[in-house]
């Protein structure tokens, strides 16, 4: 089956903090406002991991019986609370599939990665 599939979504400082409980992924960086004032990003980020759990929710939610074998990222910017983030999905199941999120407002590129599906 070949796959494009494209959301939207708007992350909130909600459901940084409920990823960490979940993952127990509890770093100040994720889920504390005044420790993030005070880093280069100057705010509150999200957890790598919680963007590609959209990205597979997409996925999975267009063809629920995809297995993934393999997968590789790289997170190269932040994505920050109340920011629109792009989320996109391209390729074939079974096979390989290329995901990409950025943010909406100037493109910058927040996960890169592809994942080998049986």
């Amino acid at each position: 089956m070949t796959l494009t599939l494209s959301a939207r979504w708007t992350p909130s400082q909600q459901e940084f903090d409920d990823f960490a409980r979940v993952s127990g992924d509890d770093n100040p960086i994720h889920v504390d406002p005044e420790f993030s004032a005070r880093t280069a990003f100057g705010r509150t980020v999200s957890h790598g991991m919680l963007i590609y759990s959209r990205l597979w929710g997409l996925l999975t939610a267009a063809c629920p019986e995809a297995k993934q074998v393999h997968q590789a990222m790289m997170f190269p910017n932040p994505a920050f609370a109340g920011e629109e983030v792009e989320l996109s999905i391209r390729g074939t199941v079974p096979g390989q599939v290329i995901m990409r999120a950025a943010r909406v407002v100037d493109g910058a590129e927040l996960l890169i990665g592809e994942a080998e599906l049986a």
